[in-house]
């Protein structure tokens, strides 16, 4: 897996855009959080696949006109399942 941080500006249809990218190359995305990081921002971490194009997206998402800033690394399934714990736990039943 390949988790990418993305800074955007955060507006309606941001998600849409950074989502069709990797639509438009094939790739799934396997996990997705977002969350301001300050007024008028926010980051979207996704979790994807490693399927040997992810320097290219990475490349084609920062020429979108809302993303400021694009970060990559390796990553595994455990740091997104921990995120569906947090998230689960936080949960009103």
């Amino acid at each position: 897996y390949i988790r990418m941080d993305l800074k955007v500006n955060n507006h309606p249809g941001v998600m849409s855009h950074v989502c069709g990218l990797f639509v438009r190359r094939g790739c799934n995305v396997e996990g997705i959080v977002c969350a301001p990081v300050s007024e008028g921002e926010s980051v979207i971490r996704l979790l994807v696949l490693d399927n040997g194009r992810m320097e290219q997206i990475a490349r084609h998402a920062r020429q979108l006109e809302d993303v400021h800033q694009v970060d990559m690394r390796p990553s595994d399934r455990a740091e997104l399942d921990a995120v569906a714990l947090q998230l689960k736990a936080a949960t009103p039943v």
